[in-house]
């Protein structure tokens, strides 16, 4: 039978990526659209926004998704709503992403540091492993390989987005929002896989079953 590093879908079978990305660019497009057709009103984007988001929200349910995730992305709508409303500026609809891509760079920095990489710890839990991957050295390097990919995916958001929301250019904040939400996660995903394979030793069991012995180093 082939071992799970014979399959390059793996990860992101595991990880899913684009259906989650699909769905979270559909508020933040709605807001753009309700904006400009409101002649620059905030309540039309904010309501356009939390239409799209219930209807997200049960369509989602409907399909089987977790009612807990589907709950933080409904909430994550109805912050950034609350921000707009609060500040009456539209570009800071997009103020809760920002805060969320600086605070996820940093996690992710800060456990590659700690040697609890956090891709290590998405897919270990995924795939029911608790901490024994951390027993084999060859899947702790590979992870923590792996897992500088996705902090330069935040990096990558944050260079973006903070220029466009300085400058207050809500289009521009849309439309990247569309393009660095699923693009970006299938491509991080993809490379983050070919990261652990290459790092990976010839013969290593693969992701589901790390061999387990003392790390000396990673």
């Amino acid at each position: 039978m082939a071992s799970d590093r014979d399959r390059p879908e793996s990860l992101t079978d595991l990880l899913g990526g684009r259906r989650g990305g699909v769905d979270a660019t559909v508020a933040p497009v709605a807001f753009g659209a309700g904006w400009l057709i409101g002649g620059g009103s905030v309540w039309y984007g904010v309501v356009a926004a939390l239409v799209c988001g219930v209807l997200v929200a049960g369509w989602r349910l409907r399909r089987g998704d977790r009612p807990g995730s589907v709950l933080v992305g409904l909430l994550a709508v109805c912050l950034a709503a609350l921000v707009v409303l609060r500040t009456g500026r539209a570009s800071d609809f997009f103020l809760l992403q920002l805060v969320s891509n600086a605070a996820s760079a940093l996690a992710w920095l800060v456990s590659i540091v700690l040697r609890w990489p956090l891709l290590g710890v998405v897919v270990g839990t995924l795939l029911g492993q608790r901490g024994r991957w951390r027993r084999d050295p060859d899947l702790l390097r590979a992870y923590r390989r792996g897992s500088w990919v996705w902090v330069c995916q935040y990096a990558v958001r944050l260079a973006v987005f903070l220029p466009l929301y300085a400058a207050d250019q809500v289009v521009a904040l849309v439309a990247a929002r569309v393009v660095l939400t699923w693009p970006l996660v299938a491509a991080c995903v993809a490379v983050s896989w070919w990261v652990i394979r290459r790092t990976l030793p010839p013969g290593h069991p693969g992701l589901r079953h790390p061999a387990e012995r003392v790390v000396s180093g990673a």
